[in-house]
This record gives structure tokens, C-alpha cells and sequence, in this order.
């Protein structure tokens, strides 16, 4: 940090000529994708998405007030996975207990580890337990109504699987076969969805199986309602278009969002092209050409003529796939366990229907705000004729919603959501929303987290490890460490913890610790030096002299770098730059030191070298905090300042001017040997 790197100064500059300092938002929410409540998290919940957004809500709290953040999440209880995981514990004789209270044990452990990893939540939530179950259930059902006042809403008849032998419709996971989706490799295609997250018609799964009875199911007309995503087409390209000139905006997210607005078109091989052309008299008008995967596209005007298209190629038993487009949205479904939906259409409309779990999970982050801000203040929730208390946030220019979720997601935390918020707005929906209707969120996407280079599921193959079994061999400061040092919002990355890895060798370095030790060594040895020092030298104060201005200034340009970083939500990027930093501390003070005699108070020059070194710890102690939190606090609880030591509107003053701000400059002792971010007790080698 002493002297800043060419990289470093030329992006400040850069910043400062075109004035593209980063937007902070006045108020803030920041989402973590919602686990199933069906069991406890896996490593790639942890790692791969709330230790980021954890990171980013930490930092907003320090950089605009923890009054102006709200971190919210919780267990997704409904839907056919959560159902499917219950029936299926219980004819292992795993599970005695009803659907309710097997989530509830669920959310239990999943509140629990997160705890232990520092996740630093407003409200974990559950979408179907406690407070905020009648909360979500109200405005699910509200959000519902309104689609349906504005006219968006359309009734649909589509074909859902049936297993005649086990005499009951199949949902989601009760139903398993092959995704249909052109290039997509899973082998666990679902009712309507597979496990990579692509969505299609029940109809196109292939070879499904039904997971009751094993047997083919059937196909049966069921009538729901759907949203008219179609519609909206021209909007949401338009948001697609302002998302793509946006800086540092991650492109995979803008590609993968575009693919679902491509008209509707279908692909065969190439060698069918001649029993196509066979065909066009019987099909709707089509251009067809050979896309880059060597398939036979065929691009239809709309979604009917597609779908008349599908009808004949089936009854010529000429094998297809249809391509991503925007459909209609399905936003209720016949799962018992779900929200309740409204009555419509009159008293008993609604009978035995349900919302399907994803629409109700998208509007899950409003109602657990809801939740919270009614918890903060009672009084104002109640006023009569105040607008609901998650638009304050969520229908405010000067408030932004951040979404952590995973590359999985991405089509429902894009189109189907924003079809939703455009839906809610009136008749005539308009790009960019008017004020006072809600914002469009910032989307933080990460691709796959691996577990070594193969895609972890628990329900495939390949089992990861629990996150909490994680905590048996590294510490929590450790673990975040590294994962925000992966770069997930790059590509798809490898987990490789040397603990579980069986083919490690003593001598095979642990990927883990890399970044782990940072902190552990590196920035430990500062710190601990830093107190002894004052110890020794000093009494326990921090000197009362002022810090160098070149030592200031770098650490202006760091934090600066940093500011922008975390902004655009480049992780690894900010762990680079922060082992710079604390790499140049230990420089720093290595070259200042020139005998074991530490006569700061006859060597006026080793005493502006200590105050400087102190100021350049505590400016990596404030950037470190929303990543290392556990480390940080013991920090700043032995320098003895309150939290107003993270506020970012006095992070540029040194230690010098907070302790004369409170009054006194002493510190508390430190004990021997003692670490601020010790190792875990299994990394240090048995005799």
C-alpha cells in the first residue's frame, strides 16, 4: 500500500478524468438466492453465493449506515422438491413427522450454519413458517390480484404428468427424464425444469419416469394461470439493452438473458431438412437456416405457429427440440404444500390451487423485507393509507435491490421477475418504470461453483460435502477468504479443499489456505507486531503524531480501487488487491526496523515509520471487515473503538484523530502469542 501500483494509479486517474466513480445507492437491499427447505446446505450454497452477498451487504452497512441496508433470505419452503425429499425420508424411516415440521428442522440447520459462517442476515426467513408465513402468503395472494386487475394474466390449459398407477398428478421432481434444451447436458430433466435450470413444456422431457411408481406417467390437460410474458417483449429488451451498456455488468448475464428473446424456432438435425421442406405445406410460415452447432434451426412469426409446427412434426415422427424463447409465465400450479391461491373468478375459483414455487419465491425477498421493516418499526406498517413497506425499498430511485443467485436462476431472477414488477405497474406498463413502481434489481450472477472440477449436486453423482463439515478443517474467515477469491463471476471454478481431496499428498499445497494464510499469516503478523510494539514502546497508546501524506494518499487510491471493486462486485479482484496491500505492510515495517531495539521515542524516524504502518493497518482492517469479519472485530474490540471505527465518512483518518475524537489513546494488552485470525487446531501438525 506504500506505494501504489501502475495498474492501480492508472485507474484512478482514469476515474477521476471521466468521473466514473461508482453509484452508491441511499438505501440498499441486498437477496441470497432462497435453498429448499428439503435438507441442510451443501459447500455451494456457502461458497458460491452468501459469502458474496454477505461480503457486499457488510460493505454497504460500513460505507452508508446499517439503517440503509437490508439483508434478507430464507429457506423456500413449498414446492415438489421439499414434498418429494419428505415422502422419500420417510420410506427410509428417516423422517416420522409431517411436512411442516420436516422443513422447520430444515431451516433450523440452515439458519445454524450460516451463523457459523458469518453471514450477517437481517432475517433468515422461512416462506411457510412463522411470522413471515402469513406476511408472504398475504402478498403473494395480493400480487396475484393486481396481474390480474391490469389484465396480464391469462388462463391456460397445459399438459401436466399423471401416474395412473400411483393415482395422483406429478409435480416438479416427481417426475425425472432428459432436458430437451439444445446444448444443455443434464441428465436430470424434472416436470418443467431440469437441474441446470432450464425451463420447458412438460410435453418435451424425454423419456420421463415417474419417481412414485417408476413407470412412464401420462400427460392430462390441467388449467392454471399464467402470466403473459410475451407481451412484455419489447420491454424487456429494452431493460436488456440499458443492462448491456452498463460497465463491470457481468456479459455472460446479458448473453444468457437475450437467448430467452430470440423468436420461437425449433431444431432438427441437419440431415432432415429435406423431410422439412416435405412438410412446409402443412406448416406455418418459416425461415430455417444452420446454426453454428450444425442443427437445422426453424424460426417461426410466433409462439402458436411453433407450436402448430411441434403438432406436425410429432404426428411425422420427425424427432425436434424447441429453442429458449419468451412463453407464458406459470405462476399457479395443484401442489397441496404451496401458498393458497385467490379466488379470481369468484367464491371457490381457486379450489385446491396453489401458487408453483417460483413466482411465490420471487416475491419472497418483499415479504421478508416486509417482514423486517415491520419488526424495526410496528407503527409505521399499520398507518392507515401507507404505501406496503417493501416499496420504500424496492420502489425508490434512490434505493437499489441486489440479487445474489446462481447462473441456474438466472431466467426466473430475470424475465419472469421483471415480468412480474412490469405486470404490477398497471395496463400499460411502461420502460423505465415511473416512479414510485418497483426498480429493476442489480442482478449479481455467479456461474457454478465446482466441487474439483465437476459439477456438485446432492442429488446427482458427484455428493459435496455440508458446509458445515467445511468448519471441521478451516476456520470461517478462512473459507470466505477464498471464496471471494474465486472468480465465479468469471466462470465456473473449482473447489479443491486438500482436506477432502483423498489424492493429496503431504506435500500438495491447500487451495484453501493460499488465501486463508493472508490472513492468518501475513496480516496476523502485522497486527500482533503492531500491539507488542505499543506494548513495548509506547505504553499502550497510539502515538499522537500525524501520519505521512504519501502513506495518506496511497491509501486513498486503494481504498478508492477498492470502493469500485466491491461495487461492480469483483471479488477476486478485491482479494488481489488487498494481498498487495497487506504484503506491503510487512514490507513497510520489515524496511524500517534496522535493529531488534525498537527506540521509537529516540529515533524519530522509526516513530513516523510505526504511525505510519498504524495507518495502513487500519486501512486494511476496514477494508478486510465485510470479508474477514470474525478477525476484524477482535481488531477493533483491542484498540477499544466502537463501531463508528467501520463508518467509510471517517475512513480516511488515522488512529491519531479517532482516539482523540473518544477522548483517549490507549489499547488494550495483548496476550502472548496471541492471534487475531488463528489457524483452525486440525492445520497445525500432530507430534
Amino acid at each position: 500500500m506504500t506505494t501504489p501500483s501502475a495498474a492501480h494509479e492508472g485507474a484512478r486517474q482514469k476515474n477521476q478524468e471521466s468521473g466514473a466513480a461508482p453509484r452508491i445507492p441511499k438505501r440498499a437491499v441486498v437477496t441470497g438466492g432462497m435453498p429448499y427447505g428439503n435438507k441442510d446446505l451443501h459447500f455451494g450454497h456457502v461458497g458460491g453465493m452468501f459469502v458474496q452477498a454477505d461480503a457486499f451487504a457488510r460493505f454497504l452497512r460500513d460505507r452508508i449506515g446499517r439503517e440503509n441496508v437490508l439483508f434478507v433470505s430464507g429457506t423456500d419452503c413449498y414446492g415438489s422438491p421439499v414434498v418429494e425429499y419428505h415422502r422419500q425420508a420417510c420410506a427410509r424411516g428417516e423422517w416420522q413427522g409431517d411436512l411442516e415440521s420436516f422443513v422447520a428442522h430444515n431451516h433450523e440447520l440452515q439458519k445454524d450454519v450460516l451463523k457459523q459462517f458469518d453471514i450477517s442476515l437481517d432475517l433468515f426467513a422461512a416462506s411457510g413458517l412463522g411470522p413471515s408465513k402469513s406476511i408472504h402468503r398475504e402478498l403473494c395472494q395480493d400480487v396475484l390480484r393486481q396481474l390480474y386487475s391490469n389484465g396480464h394474466l391469462i388462463k391456460m390449459s397445459s399438459l401436466q404428468f399423471y401416474d395412473p398407477q400411483a393415482g395422483v398428478l406429478l409435480n416438479g421432481r416427481q417426475v425425472i427424464g432428459r432436458c430437451p434444451v439444445p446444448g444443455c447436458s443434464s441428465e436430470r430433466g424434472y416436470a418443467d425444469e431440469c437441474a441446470l435450470g432450464h425451463p420447458y413444456e412438460p410435453k418435451e422431457l424425454i423419456a420421463p419416469r415417474s419417481a412414485l411408481s417408476g413407470e412412464v406417467p401420462e400427460l392430462r390437460e390441467v388449467e392454471n394461470w399464467y402470466l403473459d410474458l410475451p407481451k412484455f417483449h419489447g420491454l424487456l429488451s429494452a431493460w436488456i439493452d440499458e443492462l448491456a451498456k452498463l460497465e463491470g455488468y457481468r456479459p455472460f448475464v446479458v448473453s444468457g438473458i437475450r437467448e430467452f428473446l430470440e423468436p420461437p424456432a425449433i431444431y432438427l438435425k441437419a440431415e432432415l431438412q429435406e423431410s422439412l421442406e416435405g412438410l412446409r405445406a402443412q406448416l406455418p410460415p418459416f425461415q430455417h437456416d444452420i446454426n453454428r452447432n450444425q442443427a437445422l434451426r426453424v424460426v417461426f412469426n410466433s409462439l402458436a405457429d411453433r407450436e402448430a409446427a411441434c403438432r406436425v412434426l410429432r404426428e411425422a415422427n420427425l424427432r425436434f427440440r424447441t429453442g429458449k424463447t419468451l412463453v407464458p409465465f406459470r405462476l399457479t400450479g395443484n401442489v397441496a404444500w404451496g401458498v393458497p391461491a385467490p379466488d379470481l373468478e369468484g367464491p371457490g375459483s381457486a379450489k385446491d390451487s396453489t401458487f408453483w414455487v417460483w413466482p411465490e419465491s420471487l416475491i419472497a425477498p418483499l415479504s421478508f423485507c416486509t417482514h423486517v421493516l415491520q419488526e424495526r418499526d410496528p407503527k409505521q406498517s399499520s398507518t392507515a393509507g401507507a404505501a406496503p413497506d417493501w416499496q420504500r425499498w424496492w420502489a425508490d430511485a434512490d434505493s437499489v435491490a441486489y440479487q445474489f443467485i446462481g447462473e441456474d436462476n438466472l431466467y426466473f431472477y430475470s424475465l419472469a421477475e421483471m415480468g412480474i414488477f412490469l405486470g404490477m405497474q398497471g395496463h400499460h406498463p411502461t420502460w423505465p418504470p415511473a416512479k414510485g413502481h418497483l426498480q429493476p434489481p442489480h442482478l449479481v450472477v455467479n456461474n457454478h461453483i465446482l466441487y474439483f472440477d465437476k459439477k456438485a449436486s446432492s442429488s446427482g453423482d458427484l455428493k459435496p460435502p455440508l458446509a458445515r463439515q467445511l468448519l471441521d478443517h478451516y476456520t470461517s474467515d478462512q473459507l470466505r477468504a477464498h471464496f471471494l477469491a474465486l472468480a465465479l463471476g468469471q466462470k465456473s471454478v473449482g473447489f479443491k479443499p486438500k482436506s477432502f481431496n483423498p489424492s493429496a499428498g503431504p506435500k500438495d499445497a491447500d487451495p484453501v489456505l493460499k488465501d486463508g494464510n493472508l490472513l492468518c499469516n501475513a496480516f496476523n503478523k502485522s497486527v500482533r507486531t503492531a500491539f507488542y510494539t505499543m506494548q513495548k514502546a509506547t505504553n499502550l497508546t497510539i502515538p499522537d503524531q500525524d501520519v505521512s501524506q504519501s502513506i495518506k494518499d496511497s491509501c486513498r487510491v486503494v481504498v478508492a480501487r477498492y470502493e469500485d471493486l466491491v461495487m461492480r462486485q469483483v471479488f477476486h479482484e478485491v482479494m488481489a488487491l488487498l494481498d498487495t496491500a497487506i504484503r506491503d505492510i510487512n514490507k513497510h515495517w520489515t524496511q524500517s526496523v534496522r535493529s531488534t531495539e525498537l527506540n521509537l521515542n529516540d529515533d524519530p524516524n522509526l516513530r513516523q515509520a510505526f504511525v505510519d504502518n498504524l495507518h495502513l493497518i487500519r486501512t486494511a482492517t476496514v477494508l478486510l471487515h465485510p470479508i474477514a469479519p470474525r478477525g476484524t472485530e477482535l481488531i477493533r474490540q483491542y484498540l477499544g473503538f466502537d463501531d463508528s471505527f467501520w463508518d467509510w465518512q471517517s475512513i480516511h483518518d488515522p488512529l491519531q484523530a479517532l482516539a482523540r475524537r473518544r477522548g483517549h489513546f490507549n489499547v488494550q494488552e495483548l496476550p502472548p502469542r496471541f492471534d487475531f485470525f488463528p489457524k483452525h487446531p486440525s492445520q497445525f501438525a500432530t507430534p
